[in-house]
């Protein structure tokens, strides 16, 4: 049986945004199994979705927004994948100065409209730097690689 595929899909364009992308990675990587794949909004295509079995997405939030780069993608892949990932597992975690309402509620839209199926609420980490915010994107990778190996999802 081939290995599932979890893609990671986040748009990382601070040290910090790169330390929650890079512990969702180890976190994952950490369950044998699963072929983890990451790629950046702007150069990840809508093939590198429809082969995923499943799906974390990583965003600021810019101006109570998903980021520029991950609607991009969305922009791109939206037609391309409708029809052929419906109930496709899904995770988010959202980098929020602010609430992360809005950033939320943008790639929930998309994500509903796609028909993808959200696997647990949305890790949204506001205001200022706390370090246990890369601890809860290694156990969310952990998790998302787990169940998919497991195929509880």
């Amino acid at each position: 049986m081939a290995a599932k595929r979890l893609l990671l899909l986040a748009h990382a364009p601070s040290p910090n945004t790169r330390r929650l992308r890079d512990a969702v990675l180890d976190g994952a990587r950490a369950i044998a199994g699963v072929e983890v794949i990451a790629r950046a909004p702007l150069q990840a295509t809508p093939e590198d979705a429809l082969a995923a079995d499943a799906l974390i997405l990583g965003t600021p939030e810019n101006l109570g927004y998903m980021s520029g780069a991950l609607k991009d993608f969305f922009d791109r892949s939206y037609y391309p994948c409708l029809e052929r990932m419906q109930g496709r597992p899904y995770a988010l975690y959202i980098r929020a100065g602010n609430d992360g309402a809005g950033a939320r509620r943008s790639v929930e839209s998309v994500a509903t409209g796609l028909r993808w199926r959200a696997v647990q609420e949305p890790l949204i980490f506001r205001g200022d730097w706390r370090e246990d915010f890369v601890e809860a994107c290694r156990e969310l990778g952990m998790a998302m690689a787990a169940g998919l190996e497991a195929g509880v999802f």
